[in-house]
């Protein structure tokens, strides 16, 4: 979700000891000349193993194709050889059997039927694969609703129905997909496995949270039943096939008191909330009557997508905060391990290491995995090492003393629990990828206010003031993925080498972009980086020569970065995966068209329909090769 950086939740006022020593960059930065010197120290311990896939295949290049110019068109420009075909746009039904409504162009679909549409906004995804055949199924986020397209009038004559529909265009689709005979690909209408999941689709609370006192209502009085998931964005798939969605930026909808206590400002929860209008019209909405509410979103949802009929389950014990992915490494004893990042400013980092080992039986078998566990917040040093502090009630500062009752209380007030830590305040940490080689690396999207008046200065980890153009952070994890220790080095930093300012100009070698966000690891090694600079800058000062958001594919081994795919304008790229054999992508274009103002409607784009005066609608796209092989060769 773009965000203009000055209205950018920004509630962590801890004194956490900030590492002021920044060592030199040549310490923690990807060297022009490789890797070699970077992976050194990191020798004599065993390296961990990838959470999933094939190792990459050969010595040669990963990176075979050639760059993609910058572009300012209004359309999706993939390399020579490649086709990319518009699939699965907001509105078009997402098949369930007997709902099919479709897409208004005038937008004047009813809150019921975009209740069976696909939803605003599309995010993080991962495919599914279906037993024989050709086909899959695609789990999507809608992030959030551009109301100004969503409804005919926009916002005015606000009332119930939009509210109603607003929620419904939030959550998650499930649809399944289908290769034909050409090589394209198609929504199969209907499906048995089609699904919609909404703002207000009953939900289950699972992990030591459940129940908390923190999480009941008037409506929920047990604290266990929560009612739908929104601002859904990163997402995450675990290795018995169900799909992680993640809450992020939750607060924006929630109108809070006028003077918020301690708990709900490091929320974010306050007076100018409510951007969605929702509680007008829908009371729950309401902090100030309802004042749990906000506590029972943040949350990692698991989806089984193959099961309609299934109950969406938060899992508490991945702890709560603006999760922006939940990415699924495996241990060798086979434990699940989920790293996380918060995008906010200054907020920080996680990953959750399972109590048990994954077992038998895929989605059936291992249906409360993810409720026992550790949770951790991690800690960066300025000389490369790092610590995973255990967010573990009475151990440490984590005690009733200091505002912790019990496990359910630390989960639910993860910021104050890592805030008491001391972990690292991270400039917008968000996509997670474990690569190939064993490495995880982490996209922090930006922070214009890092080391202005009043806020942490640059550190190690995030080495630069006002960083506008944000960087990609890497660790390795000592002996495993549960390891308590690990060894970090920036892979890249952000920016384009013709700005002025030395903090904007990056050391990208290759295609120069800024703000990375979607991240995503194949199963050949590549690193695909997905970027997200805001309407409001696009094209202007420090990035006028960027040009749209983009999609660009890296090689770990030596740095080099080539710009695979260019939107439209206004958009974001975000979300990526692919068939099973490697020769087929998908990647979301959302808000494509936006403007500063994010959520009142634009006539910048008209993708992918292209109608004249018609509404620019976020949509799923099918990458291919022409000659069908496999994807960035």
């Amino acid at each position: 979700m773009a965000k203009d950086h000055d209205s950018m939740e920004d509630s962590n006022r801890s004194s956490n000891p900030s590492i002021h020593e920044v060592s030199l960059p040549s310490r923690r930065t990807v060297l022009r000349g490789g890797l070699g010197g970077l992976l050194a120290p990191l020798a004599a311990g065993a390296a961990p193993q990838p959470a999933a896939g094939p190792a990459p295949a050969g010595t040669g290049p990963l990176l075979g194709f050639r760059s993609v110019a910058v572009s300012t068109e209004d359309r999706v420009t993939v390399p020579q050889g490649y086709v990319a075909q518009a699939l699965a746009a907001w509105g078009e039904p997402v098949g369930l059997p007997g709902r099919l409504p479709p897409f208004r162009p005038d937008a004047s679909n009813t809150a019921a039927e975009q209740e069976a549409q696909l939803g605003m906004h599309h995010d993080g995804m991962h495919f599914f694969a279906l037993e024989g055949g050709r086909g899959g199924l695609l789990a999507m986020n809608h992030e959030y609703t551009d109301d100004g397209l969503l409804h005919p009038d926009g916002f005015r004559t606000w009332n119930a129905e939009k509210v109603r529909k607003s929620q419904a265009a939030h959550g998650v689709s499930v649809i399944e997909v289908r290769q034909q005979p050409d090589g394209g690909w198609q929504v199969v209408r209907p499906s048995r496995w089609a699904r919609r999941i909404t703002a207000r689709t009953p939900m289950a609370f699972g992990g030591p949270a459940a129940g908390h006192a923190l999480l009941r209502t008037a409506a929920d009085p047990a604290g266990l039943r929560p009612l739908g998931t929104l601002n859904n964005c990163g997402s995450g798939r675990t290795p018995w096939g169900t799909y992680l969605t993640c809450e992020e930026n939750f607060a924006f909808y929630f109108r809070g008191p006028d003077r918020p206590g301690g708990h709900e400002a490091r929320w974010g929860i306050g007076p100018t909330g409510g951007w969605f209008r929702w509680h007008e019209h829908d009371e729950r909405f309401d902090a100030r009557r309802h004042p749990n509410e906000p506590n029972r979103f943040g949350w990692v949802v698991e989806i089984d997508p193959f099961d309609p009929a299934s109950t969406p389950v938060k899992r508490t014990a991945l702890g709560r905060a603006a999760h922006e992915g939940a990415t699924v490494a495996v241990t060798r004893d086979g434990r699940a391990v989920v790293y996380s990042g918060e995008d906010a400013r200054f907020e920080y980092l996680y990953k959750f290491v399972s109590r048990d080992r994954i077992r038998p039986g895929g989605r059936r078998g291992n249906a409360g995995l993810l409720d026992h566990g550790t949770l951790y917040a991690a800690r960066f040093g300025a000389d490369g090492s790092g610590r995973w502090l255990p967010l573990v009630h009475g151990q440490g500062p984590l005690t009733a003393a200091n505002g912790f009752a019990d496990q359910g209380e630390v989960l639910v007030k993860t910021r104050q629990a890592s805030d008491r830590l001391g972990a690292t305040r991270m400039d917008r940490p968000e996509w997670i990828a474990v690569a190939a080689d064993g490495w995880v690396y982490c996209t922090l999207t930006n922070n214009s206010a890092r080391g202005s008046v009043g806020q942490p200065p640059a550190d190690a980890a995030n080495p630069r003031a006002g960083n506008a153009m944000g960087h990609i952070l890497r660790w390795q994890e000592a002996g495993d993925f549960d390891g308590l220790r690990f060894r970090w080095n920036h892979f890249v930093l952000a920016g384009d080498p013709a700005n002025p300012r030395a903090e904007a100009r990056g050391n990208v070698r290759g295609d120069a972009f800024a703000c990375p966000d979607g991240l995503w690891a194949d199963a050949r090694g590549v690193l695909w980086i997905q970027t997200d600079m805001s309407a409001a800058v696009m094209g202007r000062g420090e990035f006028a020569r960027l040009g749209h958001n983009a999609m660009l594919a890296a090689d770990p081994r030596t740095g080099e970065v080539r710009r695979f795919l260019v939107g439209p304008p206004g958009c974001e790229v975000t979300g990526a995966t692919m068939a099973p054999d490697g020769r087929t992508m998908f990647v979301n274009i959302q808000h494509p068209g936006e403007n500063p103002s994010e959520r009142g409607g634009t006539g910048r784009s008209t993708w992918p329909d292209h109608r004249p005066g018609g509404r620019p609608r976020s949509a799923t796209v099918v990458i291919r090769r022409l000659d069908g092989g496999l994807i960035g060769t």
